[in-house]
């Protein structure tokens, strides 16, 4: 490994890379396949398991991402930086119920985040407008 240097941060574990800066060769990851200057990162578990893992490897990958404009760095608008995981499940059905709410099975419903207009008069509205989209 004498061609390899480590990146770290003070949250996360470091990753090896090669002088080239590009991660080593691992899974089904293989740095040959590096071409293009896209700032798109995915970490899966292509078993489908579970895992806080997982998401510590994502949120690395935002990380390094950084250079590339993927930091929240425009607060009026967002990058559009995120992270897309797994329902939980478990989680999810402890809050509906404290709320009385039914949920259907695992897999079968969805959460969202909506940023509706703040001031009146728009806001006022603005409920009635989405949740019907909801149901449907």
């Amino acid at each position: 490994m004498s061609d390899m240097k480590s990146s770290s941060s003070l949250y996360h574990k470091s990753t090896p890379h090669s002088l080239a800066g590009l991660p080593a060769k691992q899974g089904l990851y293989d740095p040959r396949y590096e071409h293009d200057a896209c700032g798109v990162g995915f970490v899966v578990n292509i078993k489908g398991e579970k895992s806080n893992a997982i998401v510590t490897q994502g949120l690395e990958v935002l990380l390094n991402l950084a250079h590339r404009g993927a930091c929240g760095c425009e607060p009026n608008t967002g990058d559009g930086a995120g992270v897309l995981m797994q329902m939980p499940d478990k989680f999810m059905r402890k809050v509906a119920d404290e709320e009385g709410i039914d949920l259907p099975p695992e897999g079968d419903y969805a959460v969202g985040m909506i940023f509706l207009p703040p001031a009146e008069p728009a806001s006022a509205g603005a409920p009635s407008t989405i949740i019907p989209v909801f149901h449907t």
